[in-house]
């Protein structure tokens, strides 16, 4: 997800969307172990996402 997406979306939605995207993480990371992935940039570009997703909801949390 981009910034700008995760930015529109209310503190329940990102909640609900880092659930989500962990969820995801996990899964494919358990599947790259098993065999490997076809597209490994993809473990990258979800651990980014839930990076952002948090970062925002910690940002939201400060103010």
């Amino acid at each position: 997800m981009k910034q700008a997406e995760i930015k529109q979306l209310s503190t329940a939605e990102l909640q609900e969307k880092l659930g989500e995207t962990k969820k995801s993480y996990a899964d494919l990371k358990m599947a790259h172990a098993i065999s490997p992935l076809e597209n490994p940039i993809q473990l990258r570009n979800v651990r980014r996402s839930v990076a952002r997703i948090a970062t925002e909801l910690t940002k939201r949390e400060l103010q």
